[in-house]
């Protein structure tokens, strides 16, 4: 049975907009991608002397199981050089397992929805483009969070950069 499943994206290291191509690449090894959002600029989330970052949000229809998804995105981020050393630091690679339709977990080491995503418009703004009428358990339809949280301190990526 296939699943759609929602990944948010997000690299500040290196070439930011040519890591994200390369991981929904990637993510074609796992699935279907469906869709991607456009490649979005945000402030870092963490500590504020690291590089801005770049950010995006693709559905992949796939027939692996939500755990097993989850451990297949760390081991591509794992590929692209990411280290885990600084919360909320830089990074090569940051692939978070948003949503899975029909699936709600909560153990140490999965939480679906992914905690934290109603206070974060550089993931919400770019699921809307995608799924705005999407339901998500305990937040509502993607699109009137997005909406509510804004854009500030987001920008379309240039399509130069």
């Amino acid at each position: 049975m296939k699943r759609r499943a929602y990944i948010g994206l997000g690299a500040n290291l290196g070439d930011p907009p040519a890591r994200l191509r390369w991981a929904l690449t990637r993510l074609r090894e796992l699935g279907e991608v469906v869709a991607h959002s456009s490649l979005y600029r945000s402030a870092p989330m963490g500590p504020r002397e690291q590089p801005e970052f770049c950010n995006a949000v693709a559905r992949l229809d796939t027939a692996m199981e939500p755990a097993e998804l989850m451990q297949a995105l760390l081991a591509i981020e794992r590929d692209a050089g990411r280290v885990r050393d600084i919360k909320w630091g830089p990074r090569t690679l940051d692939l978070d397992l948003l949503h899975v339709e029909g699936f709600v977990h909560d153990t140490p080491e999965l939480r679906l929805p992914h905690p934290g995503i109603a206070e974060r418009n550089f993931v919400l703004v770019p699921w809307a483009e995608i799924a705005p009428a999407l339901e998500v358990p305990g937040l509502g339809r993607v699109g009137e969070c997005a909406a509510r949280i804004g854009n500030e301190g987001l920008a379309l990526w240039d399509s130069g950069n």
